[in-house]
């Protein structure tokens, strides 16, 4: 199977993000939530290459953070950085559902 760039461009985006608030405002729950969740994407990213079902960590993560930072930019009507990263995973998202509906997957 191919490699997933857009996969891992995801993960790479949210991993900067979380050093990127770090280091702009000093903030470690940034650092620590923007590194967990980049492996995460990463991880979730590499899976799929290894057995096309296995997309659910992939789901999971880019559907978290579809929601929190939804929420975040909801609460603040700031789009950087959480509208965008609400974008970028809402994305992610709709490529990880559509990938689903072109090979169905079981329980």
């Amino acid at each position: 199977m191919a490699v997933d760039w857009i996969g891992y461009s995801y993960a790479a985006l949210v991993s900067v993000g979380g050093i990127i608030g770090y280091l702009k405002a000093g903030s470690v729950t940034s650092l620590a939530a923007g590194l967990l969740f980049g492996l995460l994407a990463a991880v979730g990213t590499y899976l799929p290459s290894q057995n096309p079902k296995n997309v659910w960590l992939s789901l999971g993560t880019s559907g978290t953070l579809t929601v929190v930072m939804g929420l975040r930019f909801l609460n603040s009507w700031k789009f950087m950085p959480a509208g965008f990263m609400a974008l970028a995973s809402g994305l992610m998202l709709v490529k990880i559902i559509i990938g689903m509906q072109k090979r169905p997957h079981k329980l």
